[in-house]
């Protein structure tokens, strides 16, 4: 496990614990303390006394998540096997990344590290050990905030385990928090079911604890900390890799009836979807069939303030759960996102590692027989510009602070601002918003449907459809940059369970592109299906890639579903034989590079 696992010293590890809280925004001010005494002296015995030691501790939880290191991992772990991305400028100054481009993972790549995600769960894990000492010697701290705290830390936790399962499948779990170098830490790994199943027991035991809506005098909180609605959204997700999509529906359901409900309480402010309330919010409302969804409309036929609103502002309305940053430089303030900087550009350093797959730029650029946007679409989807500087040069979403679509002429032109400098972008890490949340129940839903065609299929995937139909549309017709509108999809092009699959998952590909969701769906879909036909088919398309090895390397009866799951890192399995015992055999060692 990471630092926990090669058994660094515990004590350093309590330095780096504490060390970066002055860099969150929820927190003004740190401590003098680890000027005056040693650091077990003083977590033992000072430090864990009051309710503002747990707040710092808390704090060093989401400062160590927002690190660059966790960010590049959900960014490369979520995309970078997909069929979206291609390198990008200088990639040969990453060496790592651009063998993971090329399918060339080994166990001495650099990505197979989990430290920094291990790192997180132990201070969770801290947290929750020490917490209620200090709710019985501080009376200013109650039991319903020592809940409360735990709850949050506890969801943090699950949220990175979750991570590390969807890449690493088998992996060390433990809720023990290891502050003594004398613990056991070389722990086997734990099965994905049992971690899943574990990872859901806790939330379900926590999520009515858990803070529901922060103050309005604190905005911020509602999305950049865990609520009880990022627990739902998180529960929503796991039910559906569990297959249990009757409780992926209720929590599903839960995310979007919350945010119907704080939508409502918004209504008459210029918060609300980006418009005022009457007959211009119930023309939105309609739009989005009744979901509560930032509208896109800058006013006339000029479209893109969604894009502003959940990528650029941040602290959206549809935001359920993002890592906030700031576009100062690190040490001046809140830090600021480098990672989207190095990895997809910057205003001053131009293209980033990474840039826009060549299926993505040219499906974009077609009018028919597109692979990812709809045919009838033309050139109407926002998101085509959004994802992708129109150039197709460059990644946009993150990088362009503003991208304005006139949508006047039949051919839409869209308009970049001059994007945020390497160490100055301020852009949120978005976990979850409510489009996500959307597509995964219509994914939920498409498993009720039944193959077939005779008159008792049709009854019962009729109503069914409809609703997976009433979910997708909605979040493609936010995109479509047309008014009065042209819509894009039709139900009855998607009277099937396949074709019905199909959309939701391109739907999700569109929507969330670039956003570390890509790779985790298809992996998904793989082990739901019990075979990796679609994955492959997807990752066939990449850049820079043999199609025939990766049909070999992805559909062969000796890697087959191990291919989609990373291996573990070469240090960790030489410090944990219990490791080593069950490495991924799908890939090399290392000791020479695979030709591919």
């Amino acid at each position: 496990m990471a630092n926990i696992i090669r058994k660094k010293s515990v004590r350093a590890g309590l330095i780096s614990l504490l060390s970066p809280l002055c860099t969150l925004l929820f927190f003004t001010s740190c401590s003098d303390f680890l000027e005056i005494k040693s650091q077990s002296e003083i977590v033992l015995e000072d430090f864990w006394s009051e309710k503002a030691d747990v707040d710092n501790i808390v704090a060093g939880c989401y400062s160590r998540l927002q690190g660059s290191d966790c960010i590049h991992r959900m960014i490369v772990w979520g995309e970078c096997r997909s069929e979206n991305v291609m390198p990008g400028t200088n990639i040969n100054n990453n060496i790592d990344l651009q063998n993971v481009l090329k399918e060339n993972i080994t166990t001495k790549n650099s990505f197979t590290n989990w430290e920094c995600f291990y790192s997180v769960i132990n201070r969770c894990n801290t947290v929750i050990k020490y917490a209620p000492g200090v709710a019985e010697s501080d009376p200013g701290y109650t039991q319903g905030e020592l809940k409360a705290t735990i709850a949050e830390v506890s969801a943090l936790r699950d949220l990175c385990y979750f991570y590390l399962i969807r890449a690493f499948r088998n992996v060390p779990y433990s809720t023990v928090a290891y502050t003594d170098d004398d613990q056991i830490m070389d722990l086997p790994p734990t099965k994905f079911e049992d971690v899943l199943d574990s990872l859901i027991n806790d939330l379900e035991s926590i999520k009515t604890t858990a803070i529901r809506r922060y103050p309005v005098t604190k905005p911020e909180y509602q999305t950049a900390r865990i609520t009880q609605d990022a627990i739902f959204a998180m529960l929503c997700e796991m039910y559906l890799w569990k297959k249990d999509y009757q409780k992926c529906k209720e929590y599903a359901d839960l995310v979007i009836e919350s945010k119907k409900e704080l939508a409502k309480d918004q209504r008459g402010s210029l918060s609300y979807s980006g418009m005022t309330a009457g007959s211009g919010q119930n023309a939105n409302d309609s739009r989005f069939n009744g979901f509560p969804l930032t509208s896109n409309s800058s006013g006339g036929k000029i479209y893109g303030a969604a894009y502003r609103n959940i990528f650029v502002a941040g602290n959206n309305q549809e935001a359920i759960f993002e890592l906030i940053y700031d576009n100062d430089r690190a040490g001046e303030g809140m830090i600021a996102n480098t990672t989207i900087s190095a990895l997809y550009g910057s205003s001053d350093k131009g293209r980033g590692f990474l840039a826009p797959s060549t299926v993505v730029v040219n499906d974009a650029s077609k009018t028919s027989q597109r692979a990812i946007y709809e045919d009838r679409n033309k050139m109407f989807d926002a998101r085509i510009y959004e994802n992708v500087e129109e150039s197709g040069n460059s990644i946009a979403k993150y990088v362009s602070s503003s991208v304005l679509i006139d949508a006047s002429s039949n051919t839409p032109q869209a308009g970049y601002s001059s994007g945020k400098s390497y160490d100055r972008n301020s852009s949120n890490w978005i976990i979850y918003r409510l489009t996500d949340i959307m597509l995964l129940k219509a994914e939920a839903l498409c498993q009720e449907l039944m193959e077939g065609s005779d008159n008792e299929v049709v009854a019962h995937n009729t109503p069914i459809l409809e609703q997976i139909f009433t979910l997708v549309n909605a979040v493609n017709k936010r995109s479509v940059c047309q008014n009065p509108l042209v819509d894009t999809l039709q139900l009855s092009d998607y009277n099937s369970k396949g074709r019905m699959e199909e959309l939701v998952l391109k739907e999700r590909q569109r929507e969330l592109m670039f956003e570390g969701k890509r790779w985790f769906d298809l992996v998904r879909r793989s082990m739901r299906d019990g075979n990796t036909e679609v994955l492959t088919q997807a990752a066939q398309k990449r850049e820079g890639i043999n199609s025939q090895y990766v049909q070999s390397f992805f559909g062969s009866t000796i890697n087959g579903m191990y291919a989609i799951f990373w291996p573990y890192n070469d240090e960790e399995t030489k410090v944990n034989l219990n490791l080593a015992a069950q490495q991924n055999p799908a890939f090399g060692t290392g000791e020479s590079n695979i030709q591919k």
